[in-house]
């Protein structure tokens, strides 16, 4: 990785960039910060009461609002899943990002997510997880340097993260075993 530049994971929510991005900062020694908290602590709320409160449009405006204050150095970034709906996000955060797109299926997300309603999830009034996968995928995949499939329920952190260090350092060996 280039001095100072950051990894911004992107992905559908369930698809572990929070608990991914810890591990994968802890791994190469960099920072780590998750939109959504910033957002929290922003307007000192939770995501869904952003949402019960002031409706999707206003949680798209101030999901926009708190990426385009960031600068970040040699930081690994969580995005909300809603991230990629913002053109101006983006492209602010591809100025010192690569963009690591972690995807999960849909049933996969559908296993893993049972609380949509309550969860801080932007979503429009009768949409479904359905919905919001069909919306969001070709954007994740639009801006994606690299795309890492997590396919599997029992796939652990790890592995996922030893993926994205094998898709941005190529030539690194540090996750590969010695040969006997």
């Amino acid at each position: 990785m280039a001095g100072g530049e950051n990894i911004v994971l992107i992905g559908m929510p369930g698809s572990g960039k929070s608990t991914v991005g810890v591990v994968l900062a802890k791994t190469l020694g960099m920072d780590f910060v998750d939109v959504d908290l910033l957002i929290c602590r922003r307007e000192d709320c939770t995501l869904q009461e952003i949402l019960d409160r002031r409706g999707l449009d206003a949680f798209l405006q101030v999901e926009e609002e708190t990426v385009l204050e960031t600068e970040f150095r040699d930081t690994v970034i969580a995005t909300g899943g809603s991230v990629p709906m913002s053109e101006k996000a983006m492209a602010h955060l591809a100025q010192h990002g690569r963009f690591i797109y972690l995807d999960v299926p849909l049933p996969e997300l559908e296993r893993r997510i049972h609380n949509i309603t309550t969860r801080g999830i932007a979503f429009a009034p009768g949409q479904t997880l359905a919905d919001i996968y069909a919306l969001r995928t070709p954007l994740y995949r639009r801006w994606a340097e690299a795309t890492v499939s997590v396919v599997h329920t029992e796939h652990t952190v790890e592995p996922v993260v030893e993926e994205i260090i094998r898709v941005l350092r190529p030539e690194a060996e540090c996750f590969r075993p010695a040969e006997s």
